[in-house]
C-alpha cells in the first residue's frame, strides 16, 4: 500500500499556512520580544499577535493566554501552579481514570508532596459521570481537571455540567483541550472552565509550542522561574517563529466546517468495517459525543499490533501493548471495563484534514483481504 497517514491525534502535519506565517521570522525577526528598540517592536508585535488569534479562538482576553512549550507543560503549569498556589485552602486535587499521561504524572508528583489525589471512574463508553465529581469534592478540594475529550476512543467529556458543579463549589476547573481544540467548539466561557491546555502539534503547528488559557483572577504560580515574561506567568524569552505559528493554525482551527467532510469519511470507514466484519468488530468510545476524526475500534479475537504490521505504509495506533508475550490493555481501555479479547484488538484510527475518500476505501479494502480472505 501506498504511505497512508491515519494518526493525526498522536501529531498534525504543519499547515501549509502556519509555514507561511512563519518564514519571515527564519528569515528575520530575531530580535527579542522584550527588546524596546527597532528590533524588538516586530517579534514582539507577532507575539501579541498570535495571543490575539488564540484569544479569539477561545473566547476569552488576549491578557489570558500563556505561551508554553506545549501541552504537557501546560498541563503540569495548571496542576502544579494551583496546588502551589492555593496549598493554604487545600491539597485535593479530582480528575479521572483515562487521561492522559500528562495529567496522571504531574498527579503522582503531587501525591508525594502530600496532596490527596482522588482518580472518578468511567462508564464503558468512557464517559465521566459529573454527580461522581460532586461526591469526589471535599472541602479541601482545590481543583479538578478533566480532558474535553479522549484521545484515544475520542469520547467527549460532559465539561460544562462539570463546571456548574466546580463553580457551586467555588472550585477551579481545569481541561485539557489538546486533541478537541479544532475538532470540537472550545470557547471557555461556553465551556465554564478556569484553566485549559492546548498543544500546537495537535493542530497543525510545530511541535514545541502550546498555550495555556488562565482566566482572569485566577491563583497560580509559575511553573518556570526567571524575567517576568508572559505577564509573570512563564518565564523565558518568548518565540516569535513559534508564537506565530500556533496563531495561524488557531484562525484554521477557528472554522469547524472542515471537519463536516471529516466525520463523513469517518462514519463511512465505521460502515464499512461494521458491514464487512459485523460482530468481529467493535466500536471504542461513546457512539454520538465523540470526536468528529476519531475512531477506535476493536477486532474480537485478533492482535491489533498485529493488523497493523499487516497494513504496511498505513500510520495509525493500538490500543495495547505487547510485552514478554502478553498483551495489557491501555489504562483507558482498562477504564472502560473493555474485555481482553476485544481490548487487545483495538486500532486507533484518526483523520485529518489531508484524509481522502481513496485513503479510506485502501484501508478498509486491505482490513477486509486480511481478516476476510476468500
Amino acid at each position: 500500500m501506498e504511505r497512508i497517514y491515519l494518526d493525526y491525534n498522536a501529531s498534525t502535519p504543519v499547515a501549509p499556512e502556519v509555514v507561511a506565517a512563519m518564514r519571515p521570522f527564519l528569515d528575520g525577526g530575531y530580535g527579542n520580544p522584550s527588546s524596546g528598540h527597532w528590533a524588538g517592536t516586530p517579534a514582539r508585535e507577532a507575539v501579541e499577535q498570535a495571543r490575539s488569534q488564540l484569544a479569539d479562538l477561545l473566547g476569552c482576553s488576549s491578557e489570558e493566554v500563556v505561551f508554553t512549550s506545549g501541552g504537557s507543560e501546560a498541563n503540569n503549569h495548571a496542576l502544579k501552579g494551583v496546588a502551589f498556589a492555593l496549598k493554604d485552602k487545600g491539597n485535593h486535587i479530582v480528575t479521572s481514570a483515562i487521561e492522559h499521561p500528562a495529567i496522571l504524572k504531574p498527579c503522582e508528583h503531587l501525591a508525594k508532596q502530600g496532596l490527596v489525589i482522588t482518580s472518578v471512574p468511567v462508564d464503558r463508553y468512557g464517559q465521566v459521570d459529573p454527580e461522581d465529581i460532586r461526591r469526589a469534592i471535599t472541602p479541601r478540594t482545590i481543583l479538578v481537571s478533566i480532558m474535553q475529550a479522549n484521545n484515544e476512543v475520542g469520547t467527549v467529556q460532559p465539561i460544562a455540567d462539570i463546571s456548574r458543579i466546580t463553580r457551586e463549589h467555588g472550585i477551579l476547573l481545569h481541561t485539557d483541550a489538546a486533541q478537541s481544540v479544532g475538532k470540537i467548539p472550545t470557547r471557555v466561557d461556553d465551556l465554564g472552565v478556569d484553566l485549559l491546555s492546548i498543544a500546537g502539534h495537535k493542530l497543525y503547528a510545530p511541535k514545541g509550542v502550546g498555550a495555556l488559557y488562565i482566566r482572569r483572577g485566577t491563583q497560580i504560580e509559575p511553573l518556570i522561574h526567571g524575567a517576568g515574561h508572559e505577564g509573570g506567568r512563564r518565564a523565558g524569552t518568548e518565540s516569535a517563529l513559534l508564537a506565530t505559528a500556533l496563531g495561524a493554525a488557531a484562525e484554521l482551527a477557528a472554522d469547524l466546517e472542515p471537519m463536516t467532510r471529516i466525520r463523513e469519511l469517518r462514519d463511512d470507514f465505521w460502515q464499512q468495517l461494521d458491514a464487512a466484519l459485523a460482530d468481529r468488530v467493535v466500536l471504542n468510545g461513546h457512539p454520538t459525543y465523540r470526536l468528529p476524526n476519531t475512531l477506535n475500534v476493536s477486532f474480537v479475537g485478533q492482535v491489533g499490533a498485529d493488523i497493523l504490521a499487516a497494513l504496511e505504509g498505513v500510520a495509525a495506533s493500538t490500543g495495547s501493548a505487547c510485552h514478554s508475550g502478553q498483551i495489557e490493555l491501555s489504562p483507558v481501555l482498562r477504564a472502560m471495563s473493555v474485555a481482553p479479547e476485544v481490548g487487545m484488538g483495538a486500532i486507533r484510527f484518526s483523520l485529518g484534514r489531508g484524509t481522502t475518500t481513496s485513503d479510506i476505501q485502501s484501508v478498509a479494502a486491505a482490513i477486509r483481504q486480511r481478516l476476510c480472505p476468500k
